[in-house]
C-alpha cells in the first residue's frame, strides 16, 4: 500500500520530531511504501529558514521525500501554491493521501485526484486552535471563517477523517470550519518509541545526571522549549525552586530564550539548583526528560508534553483549554493559575508526599508509553 503525506503548509525538515516526521516514519516502519511532498524549505542548522537544493531523494527513515516548487512568494506567504502537486500525486497513484495541515490552497488539487480516484482514502489533520490561530478580527474572520472554512468544506465530502492534534483543534474544526463532528477525531501527538527506548537506558540516565553533576537521589525537574513572551511562567517555575527549601531539588531548562526576558531569567539562575544548558537536539531533549523524576511545562501547550508523557514522565502543566487528552488517569497534574505559590505546593506535595508520586510515575510509565507511541499513532492514523 501506498501513502503520500503532503506536507505544504510551511517548511519540512529531515530528522526533527514533528507530528508529519514521524508519522511518515512509522508508516515506513510498519512496511507501507511512503512518499512525502514538502517545499524546498528548511530550518538549517543555525535556525534560520532556507532553500535545500535537494529535492528527490530518501531520507534517514526510509520516507521518499519529493520537494516542490512554490509558484509565488515564499514559505511564509499564507496562500501557497505549488507546481506539480497534482503531477506528483498521479505519478505515485497512492492508496492513501495524507493532508498535514488544513489551511491549504492546494486542497483542490487533492479533490481532484480523488474525484478521478475515488478508491485513494483521504485524511487531513489540522494544527490550529484559539491560542495559535485566528487572534485577530481580520484573520479569524476573513482567513479562517472565510477562505480557510471554504477549504475545508470543499473538501469535506472527499475526506474520510479530519484530525485535530489536540482536543482543541478537533473543536476548531467543528465550531469554526463547520465540519461534521463524524467526520473529526483527535489524533494525538506523541513520543518517538525508538528514541524513548534508547534514553531509557539507566547507564544513558545516569551519564546524564553526571554531565550535569545531579546527584542519583537528587530530585530532578525539567522543563524547556521555546521561552518567550508567551511562556514567561518559567520564570514563576524558577522563583519557585529556588523557594523550596532543599538541596537536593534541582531544575534543569533547555530550550531558547527571547532576549527580553534573558536579564530577568539570568538573575534567577542558581548554580546548586537551577541550570540553563542551551539547545536540545531531538535525542538529547528525550534523555533530559528520561533522567528527570518530573517534567513542569507551566505556560501554554508545546509538542513536548506528549513526548514526556510517551516517555513515561510525571507531569505538572498548564491547564489550556482542549489540551486535557495528556491526563490518562493521574500522570498529570494542573495549574490553574499563573502564580508562584500554586507551582510550589504542587511541586512541595510530590517530593513530600512519595505515595502520590509513585502512584502519578505508575500510571505515566503504564499508560503513557502507548498511547503517546507514535508507533500505535500511525496505526490509528490510517484506520
Amino acid at each position: 500500500m501506498k501513502i503520500i503525506h503532503i506536507c505544504l503548509c510551511g517548511p519540512f525538515t529531515d530528522g526533527f520530531n514533528y507530528q508529519e516526521n514521524l508519522i511518515s516514519k512509522y508508516h515506513v516502519k510498519l512496511g507501507y511504501d511512503v512518499v512525502l511532498l514538502a517545499s524546498k524549505w528548511i530550518w538549517d542548522e543555525n535556525g534560520k529558514l532556507s532553500i535545500t537544493n535537494r529535492t528527490d531523494y530518501i531520507n534517514e527513515d526510509g520516507v521518499h521525500i519529493v520537494r516542490l516548487p512554490m509558484k509565488f512568494g515564499d514559505i511564509n506567504t499564507k496562500f501557497k501554491l505549488y507546481s506539480g502537486l497534482y503531477f506528483a500525486i498521479d505519478r505515485e497513484q497512492p492508496n492513501i493521501i495524507f493532508v498535514h495541515g488544513v489551511q491549504f490552497l492546494d486542497i483542490f488539487q487533492i479533490i481532484r485526484y480523488k474525484k478521478k480516484n475515488p478508491g485513494t482514502k483521504v485524511f487531513i489533520d489540522n494544527h490550529a486552535d484559539f491560542s495559535n490561530s485566528a487572534t485577530s478580527w481580520a484573520s479569524r474572520n476573513i482567513l479562517h471563517k472565510g477562505l480557510w472554512r471554504f477549504c475545508a468544506k470543499r473538501a469535506e465530502p472527499y475526506v474520510t477523517r479530519f484530525y485535530g492534534v489536540l482536543p482543541a483543534r478537533v473543536d476548531f474544526l467543528i465550531n469554526l470550519y463547520h465540519i461534521s463532528p463524524s467526520k473529526c477525531k483527535l489524533l494525538v501527538m506523541g513520543a518517538d518509541d525508538d528514541l524513548v527506548e534508547k534514553v531509557l537506558d539507566p547507564l544513558e540516565t545516569r551519564n546524564f545526571r553526571k554531565i550535569y553533576n545531579i546527584n542519583e537521589n537528587d530530585f530532578l525537574i525539567v522543563t524547556g522549549g521555546k521561552i518567550d513572551i508567551w511562556k514567561t511562567q518559567t520564570l514563576l517555575l524558577m522563583k519557585a525552586i529556588n523557594n523550596i527549601q532543599k538541596q537536593d531539588l534541582k531544575l534543569i531548562i533547555f530550550g531558547s530564550i527571547a532576549e527580553n526576558i534573558r536579564s530577568e531569567f539570568n538573575a534567577l539562575l542558581n548554580d546548586n539548583k537551577i541550570q540553563y544548558i542551551g539547545w536540545l537536539n531531538s535525542k538529547s531533549s528525550y534523555l533530559a526528560f528520561a533522567a528527570s523524576d518530573l517534567v513542569v511545562f507551566p505556560g501554554r501547550h508545546s509538542v513536548y508534553w506528549e513526548q514526556a508523557a510517551g516517555e513515561g514522565i510525571p507531569l505538572i502543566v498548564k491547564d489550556w483549554p482542549g489540551t486535557h487528552h495528556i491526563d490518562l488517569g493521574g500522570n498529570v497534574k494542573f495549574l490553574k493559575h499563573d502564580c508562584v505559590n500554586e507551582i510550589q505546593e504542587n511541586i512541595q506535595l510530590l517530593i513530600d508526599n512519595q505515595k502520590v508520586y509513585k502512584a502519578m510515575k505508575e500510571i505515566a510509565k503504564e499508560r503513557g508509553k502507548t498511547y503517546f507511541s507514535y508507533k500505535d499513532i500511525a496505526k490509528r492514523s490510517i484506520e
